[in-house]
């Protein structure tokens, strides 16, 4: 007597040879090797969904279009270069994973957005890790791909261009859930660019000697989190978005800002270090954010803040040796710290009970501040008698008072004991 489930056996089997005929089931996933001489394009094309082609070192001038789900995996990283010519490698597949690889030479169109690595819209969930990516004007280009991760890559541009000539080093446009972790990014027009990419987390580059270490637009709900901005014209510069975390990052050494919040709502800032730039914190049509635990030393100008940023959370932040702690330009006065306070190095207030709180409120504006803006030779005179006097005058009557920030909390220690190694570190000329 027949075993009774030998029909639906069977069946099964009958399913299971259909849907691999059909290439939805993948057969046995086979690796493919490329040897010096041999074209790496001739193994993408005998391989199938799911293989592995394998890249021995060598130089291979060649072109790429992946458009089969497969990873391309260098030995002992090969230089693949793109002959100076468009897209060195081309992805316009899902689940494409690309790791252990030079990647250099692409075309220098900007109309055309040649890049190291293209990936096309619909190519979600592509990897692409450990590769140097170099001489490449994108290096690069993501568009309408979602899933990516970007990671641990070293991308550097056409150095020699001048900055808009250039491309920028990852450019993320209209996607979603993006992971760009550990990459290293120098000499390109903007390091990371974003815009209109949601749900992202960017987190532990390196981003420096650009025009911005990101330029980043129209996107929301997404985490910056312990990267490394400096040498750059700014730092990070978030711009038209809402609820993001920035949070552990480090903006030194940038030509102007560190950290741009332009028409930022529903945002945590928090716990960044802000140090030797022109303006540590740019502030500009910023509502309903919290600043947090952000050390803010040795700038320029600390914050300049300005067009109806208000209805912020500012709480336990260091502003410390900061030519100018805050250079406010507003009606009426703006309040910080109505919880915890903030810690002002320049606070020159006192302490009866002990209880670690200024007894008199910080002002971060004063008729002083307000000439030295308007009179920079004034600088030189800042330790005189004379002008230390203007400014007692300036408390003791109302009618001299300019608008400020008024801190009615000023801590008397800073929440960041390790403040004082971020002193000197200064973009050349910026002093």
């Amino acid at each position: 007597m027949p075993h009774p489930l030998l029909p639906f056996r069977f069946a099964v089997s009958i399913a299971f040879v259909v849907l691999l005929a059909a290439g939805i089931l993948p057969a046995h996933a086979a690796t493919w090797r490329v040897q010096a001489g041999e074209s790496i394009q001739a193994a993408i094309e005998r391989a199938a969904a799911g293989d592995t082609v394998e890249v021995e070192r060598a130089r291979y001038v060649e072109n790429l279009r992946i458009d089969k789900a497969l990873t391309l995996r260098g030995l002992n990283r090969p230089t693949i270069s793109g002959g100076l010519r468009g897209d060195t490698i081309r992805i316009t597949a899902s689940d494409v994973t690309i790791e252990g690889l030079i990647v250099s030479d692409s075309g220098d169109s900007l109309r055309e957005q040649n890049a190291g690595i293209y990936i096309f819209p619909g190519s979600d969930r592509v990897v692409v890790r450990n590769c140097d990516i170099t001489y490449s004007l994108f290096g690069l280009w993501i568009e309408k791909a979602n899933d990516v991760l970007i990671e641990g890559n070293l991308i550097t541009g056409k150095r020699e261009y001048a900055s808009p000539q250039r491309g920028n080093g990852i450019q993320l446009y209209n996607t979603r859930r993006a992971r760009i972790i550990r990459n290293n990014v120098s000499f390109v027009r903007d390091a990371l660019y974003v815009d209109v990419s949601h749900d992202a987390e960017f987190r532990d580059n390196k981003l420096h000697h650009s025009r911005y270490g990101t330029h980043y637009m129209n996107a929301y709900d997404n985490l910056w989190e312990n990267n490394e901005t400096w040498m750059n014209r700014g730092g990070l510069a978030l711009m038209e978005v809402r609820r993001l975390t920035v949070r552990n990052n480090r903006a030194w050494a940038n030509s102007d800002h560190g950290i741009m919040l332009r028409t930022i709502q529903d945002s945590v800032i928090e716990n960044n270090v802000v140090a030797g730039n022109q303006r540590g914190f740019f502030i500009y049509d910023a509502e309903y954010n919290t600043l947090r635990g952000n050390t803010v030393v040795d700038n320029v100008v600390g914050i300049h803040l300005w067009a109806g940023s208000k209805n912020n959370v500012v709480e336990r932040n260091d502003f410390i040796f900061n030519r100018e702690q805050v250079r406010y330009v507003g009606a009426r006065d703006m309040v910080w710290g109505e919880q915890e306070g903030n810690h002002w190095g320049n606070y020159l207030g006192w302490d009866r009970d002990g209880d670690g709180i200024g007894d008199v409120p910080y002002e971060a504006n004063d008729l002083v501040d307000r000439l030295t803006w308007r009179h920079p030779m004034m600088k030189l005179l800042l330790g005189s008698p004379a002008v230390q006097t203007l400014r007692m005058v300036a408390q003791q009557f109302p009618l001299l008072r300019a608008q400020s920030v008024v801190d009615p909390n000023p801590r008397m220690e800073p929440n960041n004991p390790d403040w004082s190694q971020w002193r000197g570190r200064h973009f050349p000329r910026a002093q």
